[in-house]
């Protein structure tokens, strides 16, 4: 009995002298995001200083219309990026001065600290990790090798991209988020790929039929109006719609036809109209000034004294010649 416990005191204090290889400080740095931040002093310091490479990425909007939308174009943004210190070009250095290696942590950028019977690793704290002093730091960066700079950039702008969608673009090694804002046309309505316009045609063009010039994203197109097209009426132009964004396909224009009824007639066109009344069957209804008119599918007309179509043309005759 006696024996084994010696054994196991013995076991119990080669336990306790165990010398731990965890570097317990940095772990709790890196979980709480705090390595290589609250040493500068400012926010921009701190930015251009993670060592981890961490930090807010920017985030910009852009107002585009709704043809560069449809179309795509590029857009030139000003915004802030870290990017190399233009003085120091990096080196961290005032010029003509140069970085000396850590007498503290011999260049390894960690040292070794003891915590009772623990022996752990942690950030050098003469060097802050970056294995080198710096006696002669930088005035334009402080000494970080990098700072928050203003830069122009040129961003793509993909065709048949929607409000309010974002992108994400890299400048300089730098995360940017680029979201765009679309103006509403005065004249296109979009229901995803989809367009939808209006197109205005006279009564004779819907009686008779013809053609009508509209506007498209892309080009300006002929389109037919059959003879008896109703007012809204629908036409669809096949892949003229917007581009679906990273494919190669194409939503429909859908025309909406309105037919367009004059508020006022000249003499000659109302005998021509009040003429064509007469001669109109199925009417849901009365029609002003007309005496000889059928009211509906089952009302009965009173012939006039002369013949229907002679005295229709006799009328058109007398105004055309008058």
């Amino acid at each position: 009995m006696g024996g084994s416990g010696g054994m196991g005191n013995e076991n119990f204090q080669n336990a306790w002298s165990y010398q731990s290889n965890v570097d317990a400080e940095e772990l709790f740095r890196k979980i709480f995001n705090q390595s290589g931040f609250g040493n500068s002093g400012t926010f921009e310091e701190d930015f251009a200083d993670s060592k981890f490479g961490f930090g807010a990425a920017e985030e910009v909007v852009v107002k585009i219309t709704f043809e560069q939308a449809a179309r795509g174009v590029n857009k030139d943004l000003n915004i802030n990026v870290v990017d190399i210190c233009p003085k120091c070009r990096g080196s961290r250095c005032e010029l003509g001065y140069k970085t000396t290696t850590c007498t503290h942590c011999n260049g390894t950028g960690m040292e070794t600290v003891s915590r009772g019977p623990f022996l752990m690793k942690s950030t050098c704290r003469q060097c802050q990790g970056t294995r080198v002093i710096i006696k002669n730091p930088c005035l334009e960066c402080h000494g970080k090798g990098s700072t928050v700079q203003r830069k122009k950039v040129s961003v793509p702008v993909p065709a048949g991209i929607e409000d309010g969608q974002t992108i994400r673009i890299l400048v300089n090694r730098n995360e940017v988020f680029v979201t765009f804002k679309v103006e509403k046309s005065d004249y296109f309505r979009r229901d995803g790929s989809d367009i939808h316009t209006d197109a205005n045609v006279s009564i004779s063009q819907a009686i008779l039929g013809g053609t009508i010039r509209v506007r498209g994203i892309y080009d300006d197109h002929t389109v037919q109006i059959l003879p008896g097209t109703n007012s809204h009426t629908k036409i669809r132009l096949s892949k003229q719609g917007m581009k679906r964004v990273n494919t190669n396909q194409y939503g429909d224009h859908y025309i909406n036809i309105k037919l367009v009824v004059p508020k006022s007639l000249t003499s000659k066109q109302e005998a021509l109209i009040k003429a064509y009344a007469e001669l109109e069957e199925n009417t849901p209804g009365t029609i002003k000034d007309i005496t000889y008119k059928k009211d509906g599918p089952s009302a009965t007309q009173s012939p006039p004294s002369q013949p229907a179509d002679d005295g229709i043309f006799s009328k058109i005759k007398k105004v055309l010649m008058g």
